[in-house]
């Protein structure tokens, strides 16, 4: 009975009676709207709560490494649902206790006063509730690589390059996070990350691939070129490829990352690889230009060719080849399955993925301004983003809340689509 729950001291009572008046007569004059949660998702969430009980109901029998494995994934479910149940089941309570004429004044308004606070609880609750069904991306855990490659723009495109690659080298020193340079390609006559024509990053801590991944695309910078003479303002952009980094077979347990298994993203047919040793070009000392160090792989079905002459070492050009082609092979498989999910979503939510080519960011020097295009966010303090700072936390995890609110519309339309195909299915077997 809610007499019982709201039994107790009289001075707690009065205490906040002021505050419980005020509350009441905001929900008696307006009309509150109760949070809610798509039925598709609630379904969702229900389903993998059944499956939950009954794995924890096996494990209490015996157990077994696997199942106790399926079970800790869901049990962010199981306890977001309850916490969200056990708030919209309060609901009903609250409001009959408020309109009940024969309610105590008192307890009228504390139970509006409750009724407030539980609202906006379940408010949050929803929003836990959704983000524990969103499946965690497969390279998640990962460690990463980045690849800044300019674009048009010419040189001015190649130096923001650089800008690209000293902002995240300092975002990974200020996270503590160990980053390598694998590949650095400049249009200077010596090496320098002032000006590059490509340049690949690797970040090397478990889960960068998930702090990394809001990065890819194509960023734009607009401001005047050194080179300018009229003050003219240029637009030039680079792409932002981010790759999950996969360490050599044997090195640690993968689990589902078997390079044999050729039905795993990242398995590579070594007969459909050409590899192509040379003399490397460019600065480096007599050893690099006089020796066969540089490594060229070429996959042939995609064509895809990584090109590796960094180290006077042919063994060691040849591993990081490898290492950029099952990453970016294994991205583009990835990546060719969301587009096709993506195409299958369109009549649902609308709109299609935002591609790799597609500017997601812009970079202004006049008026010290960035704006992510995808979160909408626009900061001016352009000079603390450049330099891997705060503001860039505050850009990526904007980025990565809008993230999470696509995949919340991608799992709504999957699981109303299913519904539908069911009801279809269903129709025909009734017919």
């Amino acid at each position: 009975m809610f007499i019982t729950r709201w039994g107790g001291s009289r001075r707690c009572i009065y205490a906040s009676r002021r505050k419980a008046v005020q509350a009441w007569r905001y929900q008696s004059t307006t009309t509150a709207a109760t949070p809610t949660i798509s039925p598709a998702l609630l379904g969702r969430a229900r389903a993998l709560a059944a499956e939950h009980a009954q794995l924890s109901k096996k494990l209490n029998c015996e157990y077994d490494k696997q199942l106790a494995k399926q079970a800790g994934a869901l049990s962010a479910v199981a306890e977001a649902l309850n916490g969200w149940e056990a708030a919209n089941n309060s609901l009903p309570e609250l409001q009959q206790l408020i309109k009940d004429p024969s309610t105590d004044a008192e307890l009228r308004s504390l139970a509006a006063e409750e009724l407030a606070t539980t609202s906006e609880e379940l408010s949050t609750l929803s929003k836990e509730l959704q983000a524990s069904l969103i499946p965690q991306h497969p390279f998640a855990d990962m460690p990463c690589l980045v690849e800044i490659r300019p674009g048009a723009g010419g040189n001015e495109a190649a130096l923001f390059a650089g800008d690209l690659l000293r902002m995240y080298r300092a975002f990974c020193k200020r996270k503590g996070l160990r980053a390598n340079l694998l590949k650095l390609d400049s249009s200077a006559s010596v090496s320098s990350d002032d000006q590059i024509e490509e340049a690949v990053l690797e970040i090397d801590a478990a889960g960068a691939y998930d702090i990394f991944r809001c990065e890819a695309g194509v960023h734009r910078v607009q401001r005047v070129p050194a080179t300018e003479n009229k003050g003219r303002t240029h637009t030039s952009a680079v792409s932002v490829l981010v790759l999950p980094n996969f360490p050599e077979q044997g090195e640690e347990e993968m689990g589902a990352a078997n390079f044999d298994d050729p039905s795993s993203d990242y398995y590579i047919d070594p007969g459909d690889v050409r590899t192509d040793v040379m003399r490397a070009r460019g600065a480096g000392g007599q050893h690099v230009n006089t020796t066969d160090s540089a490594v060229r792989l070429t996959h042939i079905p995609t064509n895809t060719v990584i090109a590796i002459q960094d180290s006077r070492s042919q063994p060691k050009n040849r591993a990081k080849a490898w290492q950029i082609l099952r990453a970016k092979l294994a991205q583009q498989r990835r990546d060719a399955r969301e587009e096709e999910m993506a195409q299958l979503r369109v009549s649902v939510i609308g709109v299609a993925r935002m591609g790799r080519g597609d500017k997601i960011r812009t970079y202004n020097w006049s008026q010290q301004r960035v704006t992510d295009h995808r979160s909408g966010i626009t900061l001016h303090h352009l000079d603390d983003i450049l330099e891997g700072g705060e503001s860039l936390d505050q850009v990526m995890s904007s980025v990565k809340e809008w993230l999470k609110t696509r995949d919340v519309e991608s799992l709504i339309a999957d699981e109303e689509a299913e519904r539908a195909k069911s009801e279809g299915v269903a129709r025909k077997t009734h017919q």
